[in-house]
């Protein structure tokens, strides 16, 4: 409940509107939730293209706090992708929520490159696994740094 009014606060503060004239009464809070969640998705739509990699985790890269998040985190750093914006979904549950609900994907970590959705830590770890990444990451305009561990080692 505290969650719920917490939220509807948020919103209102943020501008939400709260009248339909046309039904000449307030919506419920669930409403004012649906409308809010329609923010948050535009935004969600807004974070994910403002870089090329955008990762939601739990925690940050220099702490994550869950295995998956580190894995994501860990991957990105062996490919020498250290220029990328990341979101602590810990720190706000109308983002946690709100990404799974833009992405139609039910866990966290979500990775996002050009504003497009890739995958959560299993397909990264896939794509890393079988060399998809760095073509990836090459068409993003990263050159991944296994490559030139790859050429040192020949």
């Amino acid at each position: 409940m505290n969650t719920l009014i917490r939220t509807t606060a948020r919103c209102l503060r943020a501008g939400a509107v709260l009248y339909r004239p046309e039904v000449d009464r307030y919506l419920p809070s669930v409403s004012v939730r649906f409308m809010c969640s329609a923010d948050i998705q535009k935004n969600l739509a807004e974070m994910v293209k403002k870089d090329k990699v955008v990762v939601f985790i739990k925690g940050t890269p220099a702490q994550p706090m869950c295995g998956f998040s580190n894995a994501v985190v860990q991957i990105l750093r062996m490919h020498g992708v250290d220029d990328y914006a990341s979101y602590n979904v810990l720190e706000d549950q109308d983002i946690r929520q709100g990404v799974k609900t833009f992405s139609n994907w039910p866990t966290i970590p979500q990775v996002f490159f050009n504003g497009e959705f890739v995958g959560g830590c299993d397909i990264l770890l896939q794509m890393h696994q079988n060399g998809d990444l760095v073509d990836e990451l090459k068409k993003l305009g990263i050159r991944s740094a296994l490559l030139d561990i790859e050429q040192e080692s020949k």
